[in-house]
């Protein structure tokens, strides 16, 4: 999608101009300097149109010989419009132009004063651009049955320093797509050779960005023992994907993003029950999502030094699939009794943890996996969970959550919660049931880490799925993102 600015909204180039009215007492009120559509749809707004909240009444101009298409948009109530109000109610004009097949809009900015310019902007464009979705690929249908989606918003009368910020949020939802069509698509396609090569791809795309992939010789060369146990049981070898965007070679601050990367997650010998099997190709979102933030990170330009981690496997079955009971040694030495095969996405990420802290030398870590349904259970879908050992870190990332309602809540990791892992055979165990079963996830992981500050696990345990009043059920779209 395009963004343009213009001063010209007669345009006939133009398929719906949509016009922004706030709620008013006894009847809606402009939003923006609209005089001239305002006054003539006067007695509607008397009637049929309030402007509540998302409300939107599509109409003619019968005044003009072209009878042009317009949207009046309710913002609803002026003193509580926020940013993210915008980006709901601008999702839902978007899914009305698709249903409409609309192309081409135009519209008047809203004229907030409780909020900054770049506030207001970004919601209205993320609202657009999020919803400006659809994963219709393996649909065996004609052109014309696809969706339409949205090409082309101008907007009236905005600087070039306004334009360019609804421009810098186009490149970031290049990169939520990005992660989108990587969890959407079939997972006989999505395989770690499938990441592997998109990886690679990534690398000559984007400035300052290069590529490393571990193979499974190199894997095992590396010891990472616990990524080639859960692989054990699948046709398609491992991978340990790296990826690193240097935007600031002078900085010594070195970021790691480790995603979880299943590709499939059967639940190995403990197989998952008919009705939680069917979304496991979303199973590596964690691994799709760093991949994204890093094309958004490098497409931007930001001065930033990055690096991505994806441990890639499946957790299939087979005779040699790895079983309940067995022992094996993480590549920091510790041993592990597998108790629970479905409980895959630690084991890799531990190994993934110890080869990053290693090797790339980071000062802050942060992972992000769909990693067990008890944080489901304890946040529902409007939030994930965080641990963290640095406070500062935590916060940071509460704070940017709450801006861009990707919002998180961090849970404790009292040491009494160690005990919980405790095994009769090795180091420790890889799961304890159902108590506590997030935490204990997390008091796993934080056994890898040394003394490595700023480290921080993201477990999200809905594999990019949709909030229960989604518009979108069918396809996954991420977290907070209902539109």
């Amino acid at each position: 999608m395009r963004f343009f600015s213009s001063s010209n909204e007669d345009s006939k180039k133009f398929e719906l101009l949509v016009l922004p009215f706030w709620q008013g007492k006894k009847q809606a009120e402009k939003a923006a300097q609209i005089d001239r559509y305002a006054s003539h749809f006067a007695p509607l707004m008397m009637q049929d149109f309030s402007a509540k909240e998302g409300e939107i009444l599509v109409v003619y101009d019968t005044s003009t010989k072209e009878g042009k298409r317009l949207a009046l948009i309710g913002l609803g109530a002026k003193e509580k419009i926020d940013t993210e109000k915008l980006r709901r109610i601008y999702a839902k004009l978007t899914h009305l132009c698709h249903q409409k097949n609309i192309k081409n809009i135009c519209l008047f900015c809203p004229q907030v004063d409780t909020l900054a310019k770049d506030a207001l902007l970004t919601g209205i464009a993320e609202g657009i651009l999020l919803a400006n979705y659809n994963f219709d690929e393996l649909k065996q249908v004609t052109k014309a049955e696809h969706s339409v989606l949205l090409q082309q918003v101008t907007f009236i009368n905005l600087s070039k320093q306004e334009l360019a910020i609804a421009q810098r949020c186009g490149k970031i939802a290049e990169g939520v797509y990005m992660a989108r069509d990587l969890v959407n698509r079939n997972a006989d396609e999505v395989t770690p050779q499938y990441l592997s090569s998109f990886a690679k791809a990534l690398e000559s795309k984007l400035p300052h960005v290069k590529a490393t992939i571990l193979n499974k010789k190199q894997i095992e060369k590396e010891k990472l023992e616990l990524l080639l146990a859960v692989n054990r049981g699948s046709t398609s070898d491992p991978a340990m994907i790296i990826l690193s965007y240097q935007g600031h070679p002078l900085s010594k601050e070195h970021t790691v993003l480790i995603g979880k990367g299943i590709t499939y997650d059967t639940g190995g010998l403990n197989l998952k029950p008919v009705g939680s099997m069917e979304t496991m190709k979303a199973d590596m979102a964690g691994g799709a999502a760093v991949l994204g933030a890093l094309y958004a990170a490098a497409s931007l330009g930001l001065e930033v030094n990055l690096t991505v981690v994806v441990p890639a496997t499946e957790n299939s079955i087979d005779s040699n699939s790895f079983k309940p009971g067995d022992v094996y040694k993480s590549c920091k030495g510790l041993t592990i009794e597998v108790n629970n095969p479905d409980a895959e996405g630690r084991l890799v990420l531990a190994d993934a943890i110890t080869y990053a802290i290693k090797y790339l030398k980071p000062t802050r870590l942060i992972d992000v996996a769909t990693l067990t349904g008890g944080i489901d259970v304890a946040l529902g879908p409007e939030a994930c969970g965080v641990f963290s050992n640095n406070d500062d870190l935590a916060n940071a990332l509460m704070r940017s959550g709450s801006k861009t309602f990707e919002r998180v809540w961090r849970l404790p990791l009292y040491e009494e919660y160690h005990t919980y892992l405790k095994s009769d055979i090795a180091d420790m165990k890889n799961s304890s049931g159902r108590s506590a079963s997030s935490i204990t996830a997390a008091m796993f992981l934080q056994e890898f880490v040394e003394k490595l500050l700023g480290l921080i696990w993201i477990l999200q345990a809905r594999h990019f799925s949709v909030r229960k009043n989604a518009t979108i059920q069918s396809m996954l779209q991420g977290l907070g993102c209902d539109y």
